[in-house]
């Protein structure tokens, strides 16, 4: 049974915006990659969808389904998450000691991926068994001859820690074509959100509103059978401060945790205004609820969740099957 492994990344080093870099590699068997591609279809094919998963693109609950399926299918295969943050600031202060660009700076990093995200993902594979590493289609990596790198580096670590594995390719896909880095992008999407606290808006505006639909997201998915226990399981955190040589690994509950205390008060609210509606009200229908809470048509999926749960079926009941 041979191993893949999907890499990606997001706010490169040498992008001007975000304060942090990110790092994403999802390791994983496949046989278990072609079980999730092959439930994924099926997903799609239910909800009579064809649209990609991507964390960025999900400002609106419409399609809450199929990324709540899917989110929860992948939880409960056997996979590793590793994730590195990199702080651009400090990343920023080395360049300039060492007289470089950031985008210098950034090929240098590459050279340290294999040893914080991959051998992680690698440490159980069985003597002889092949891995395919796959990349995030990125015209800049064949600039700096990164499958190439990735390839020797890991099986120097083979060679050298005697793992008995060997890398037999690395490859460029199109996330369009592959299911696997469309969910690495989500799961990293999730982490970022919660490390950024994301979630947390003093304003009702376009950007709010996609806040708060993946917020929903996020919550009904960690909230639903054992998942928070998975997330926590499948998914390891690191982060590069510049600070000594060393990447700390931190948990990634002190940031679930805070997440789920935050929305769950916040929520506690929101039932609270709409069974005072639904009180005062008591014949009107899913609209005119969503209207007079202030919610838009993409916040659709949000209502009916809170009516769900108010109606003793649970927040996840419509679904659940």
């Amino acid at each position: 049974m041979n191993y893949k492994i999907f890499f990606d990344e997001s706010n490169k080093l040498d992008q001007p915006n975000g304060i942090y870099s990110y790092y994403g590699a999802l390791g994983i068997t496949t046989a278990t990659m072609y079980n999730i591609n092959n439930t994924v279809e099926e997903i799609n094919t239910q909800l009579k969808t064809k649209s990609e998963i991507h964390f960025v693109d999900y400002t609106s609950d419409t399609h809450f389904g199929k990324y709540f399926k899917a989110l929860n299918y992948v939880l409960d295969q056997d996979i590793k998450v590793n994730l590195m943050i990199v702080n651009k600031e400090d990343a920023e202060k080395i360049a300039k000691q060492m007289d470089l660009t950031m985008t210098q700076l950034r090929e240098l990093f590459y050279v340290k991926l294999p040893e914080r995200l991959f051998y992680g993902l690698t440490r159980d594979i069985e003597v002889g068994k092949r891995v395919q590493i796959i990349i995030d289609e990125n015209s800049e990596y064949e600039k700096i001859d990164l499958e190439r790198k990735l390839e020797e580096q890991m099986n120097a670590h083979s060679a050298y820690r005697n793992k008995g594995y060997k890398v037999s390719d690395v490859v460029q896909a199109s996330s369009e074509k592959s299911t696997l880095l469309q969910i690495i992008d989500v799961f990293m999407g999730i982490i970022i959100f919660l490390f950024e606290s994301q979630y947390k808006s003093d304003t009702v505006d376009d950007d709010s509103v996609s806040k708060l639909v993946k917020s929903d997201l996020i919550y009904r998915t960690l909230i639903h059978n054992n998942n928070l226990e998975k997330f926590h399981q499948k998914i390891s955190l690191y982060k590069w401060d510049g600070e000594d040589d060393k990447i700390k690994k931190i948990h990634i509950s002190d940031y679930t945790g805070a997440f789920l205390i935050y929305k769950t008060r916040y929520d506690i609210q929101e039932m609270g205004k709409l069974e005072k509606l639904r009180l005062q009200n008591p014949e009107q229908d899913t609209r005119f609820y969503r209207e007079q809470m202030g919610y838009k048509t993409r916040q659709l999926k949000t209502l009916q969740g809170y009516i769900d749960e108010l109606n003793g079926l649970g927040r996840n009941h419509f679904f659940s099957s």
